[in-house]
């Protein structure tokens, strides 16, 4: 005969809450607004390659250029954003989900790029980066020699 939960909650379920509302008080909860890795405040971000070139997408909703900070070094990108908390008299907030703060996110790149050429884009909240390829990443085409 199957266990059945009527009036009570699974002890799955109730398990789950328990460990959310203990590491909530260790790591704060994610709707406060913080940028650490792993909670949801992480903005979402896209990569993928399109012919010789690696495209980076980010949603930044309500950033500035000035507040972004790109940069290229080996086979990594590094991306920092700075999005402070604005000085409003007399606010309270009942529910806050868009972070706020400082947040730095480093990928590693599928290929090396030329640092030289890479260009970045902001509009309507989403940073596009075009991160072209270094010549030694590219393909290449091997001759092959007849042994005649």
């Amino acid at each position: 005969m199957p266990l059945r939960y009527r009036g009570l909650r699974h002890p799955a379920a109730q398990l789950r809450d328990e460990m959310d509302r203990l590491l909530s008080g260790f790591l704060g909860h994610p709707s406060e607004g913080s940028w650490t890795p792993g909670s949801r405040g992480q903005p979402a971000v896209n990569l993928w390659e399109q012919g010789d070139t690696l495209m980076a997408e980010l949603e930044v909703p309500g950033v500035t250029p000035e507040q972004l900070d790109i940069s290229v070094v080996g086979g990594e990108l590094t991306l920092r954003v700075d999005r402070q908390i604005p000085a409003e008299e007399g606010l309270s907030y009942h529910r806050r989900e868009r972070p706020t703060g400082s947040f730095t996110r480093v990928l590693r790149l599928p290929a090396d790029v030329d640092g030289n050429r890479v260009q970045a884009e902001l509009k309507d909240g989403i940073l596009t980066i075009t991160l072209p390829k270094a010549e030694g990443a590219k393909p290449r085409k091997i001759e092959i020699a007849s042994a005649s």
